[in-house]
């Protein structure tokens, strides 16, 4: 699904960000320019975020 029309990113591109590094908004930013033109995508691109990063934590403590 879409989630940036201005720069043409989905969510899955946001997803794949992460996975490589991304952690923040400004990560995101930088690297697909989500947020940077209308700002309607912030909110749902925040949403992403977080639940890969709670992803992230929740593999990292099964690990450990």
């Amino acid at each position: 699904m879409y989630i940036c029309i201005c720069h043409g990113v989905t969510d899955n591109k946001i997803a794949q960000a992460i996975d490589e590094g991304a952690r923040s908004m400004r990560d995101l930013s930088k690297d697909l320019g989500v947020g940077t033109q209308c700002g309607k995508c912030c909110n749902c691109t925040k949403k992403i975020l977080n639940e890969k990063l709670i992803e992230i934590v929740d593999v990292t403590e099964q690990v450990a």
